[in-house]
């Protein structure tokens, strides 16, 4: 699979044209077999290809993405189409008046938008398990599930269709369908990328990240992104282990990798993970239910059943627990702020096992069986919590299903972060293997 720094160095060279890599690339999206795919943009993809193609024609600068594929989950902006969130309902609300930030600074270097991608609806779950446009299916295995809820956005890169494609992370929506799909994911510090334009879940944890088959490439993305260097860091990141419940109800893989990685580093006890996760919860449900509560009166059957019925419960709440739960975060963050203090990078395991089979959709946690849909953020909910940046990064499993880590960063500390996994890149720890059948097409 060519990465996209390939295919934007080879488009600005004349090797290729953004043209044919675009016409290449809609032909695999309209031949997906993973139910990843809700629409696919043709006319916009073949006319911003061309542009960039203009661009290089007129000696111009075409960007630093020029004529690389993407996709985004169906709760970007994309101008002139109505943004579905993943609800059926939404297709026949208006349509985006302008693209979302983060959309117009891809197009600004040159990127292609060529589909818009399937999601657990309004973003509510961890699964893709999508009642309007079906459950999207593991690359690796498509009799399991991808992870969610952007688990349409990493499917269409572990498929090889597309090299990068944008997903939303509320509690662990890019960090689980990373670690399914074996895949980079990042979910970046709070504020660090534009959110203009998409649809919200729970404004206090939203943020929108990549996902990227190829490090060099997310560190390109996150760039254009955010809109200035992520730079490396020179010196090696200060590195300590999360133990406590992030030691429990993960992979002996994942638990192996990470000590492996540091095994004289420390074990970091975070206080209250099971409040947090509680908390995070709570403000989750409150703000998605408050969210759509005038739309949840005007038309209850027009919602995912299983997602309805979750958004009327948060409807419910009372504002005092959502306030409690607001200033037991505070005090939260203050202390993890404090106990990490002397640490570059934590690490710890992201969706707790391999991806789930889509017939019996449970995982085990402390022994018991629960919902996937619900569950699988375990290890991601308490660190959403905190507001830190998180790099997801797949463990080299050739020949066996997927599973990541999170290395969870400094405010501030993303060169941190790529430093530490370029080293486990170059380790052979980390890496992303491909599935069989992944479609090569011009990426080859």
């Amino acid at each position: 699979m060519r990465t996209a720094t390939a295919i934007a160095a080879a488009v600005r060279s004349g090797d290729i044209s953004a043209a044919s890599v675009a016409a290449r690339t809609l032909d695999a999206l309209r031949a997906d077999r993973h139910v990843a795919v809700t629409r696919v943009l043709a006319e916009r993809a073949m006319a911003e290809a061309s542009a960039v193609d203009a661009r290089i024609a007129r000696g111009e600068d075409a960007g630093p993405l020029a004529g690389v594929p993407y996709a985004v989950k169906d709760l970007f902006d994309v101008e002139g189409l109505p943004t579905t969130a993943g609800s059926a309902a939404r297709t026949k609300g208006p349509a985006a008046a302008a693209d979302a930030e983060a959309v117009r600074r891809l197009q600004a270097a040159g990127a292609v938008l060529c589909a818009t991608v399937n999601m657990d609806a309004f973003a509510y779950g961890f699964a893709t398990v999508n009642a309007d446009y079906g459950t999207t299916r593991n690359p690796h295995d498509p009799a399991r599930l991808a992870g969610g809820s952007s688990g349409g956005s990493a499917a269409v890169v572990a498929a090889g269709l597309v090299p990068l494609a944008l997903g939303s992370d509320t509690n662990g929506s890019v960090r689980v369908p990373a670690s399914l799909c074996g895949l980079y994911g990042l979910r970046p510090a709070r504020g660090d990328l534009p959110v203009a334009g998409t649809f919200p879940f729970a404004e206090s944890f939203d943020e929108i990240g990549p996902f990227a088959a190829d490090l060099g490439d997310l560190a390109l993305v996150w760039e254009v992104l955010r809109g200035g260097a992520v730079q490396p860091r020179a010196v090696a990141p200060r590195i300590a282990r999360l133990g406590g419940r992030f030691r429990e109800n993960a992979d002996t893989a994942q638990l192996a990798a990470i000590d492996a990685i540091a095994p004289d580093a420390p074990l970091l006890v975070l206080p209250d993970v099971p409040r947090a996760r509680s908390a995070a919860f709570v403000i989750t449900a409150y703000e998605g239910g408050h969210l759509h509560r005038e739309a949840l009166k005007a038309d209850p059957f027009g919602y995912d059943p299983a997602v309805r019925d979750r958004l009327i419960a948060g409807a419910l709440l009372p504002d005092a627990l959502y306030e409690r739960a607001l200033a037991f975060r505070a005090d939260y963050v203050a202390r993890i702020e404090a106990l990490r203090a002397d640490y570059d990078v934590l690490l710890a395991p992201s969706a707790p096992c391999v991806a789930p089979l889509i017939a019996d959709p449970t995982i085990l946690i402390d022994g018991e069986p629960v919902p996937a849909r619900a569950n699988l953020g375990i290890h991601t909910q308490s660190i959403t919590f905190t507001g830190l940046p998180v790099l997801a990064v797949p463990l080299k499993r050739p020949g066996a299903l997927p599973l990541g880590l999170q290395l969870i960063g400094k405010r501030g500390g993303k060169g941190a972060l790529l430093r530490l996994a370029h080293e486990l890149e170059e380790r052979g720890v980390t890496g992303v293997t491909m599935p069989a059948g992944a479609y090569a097409g011009e990426m080859t």
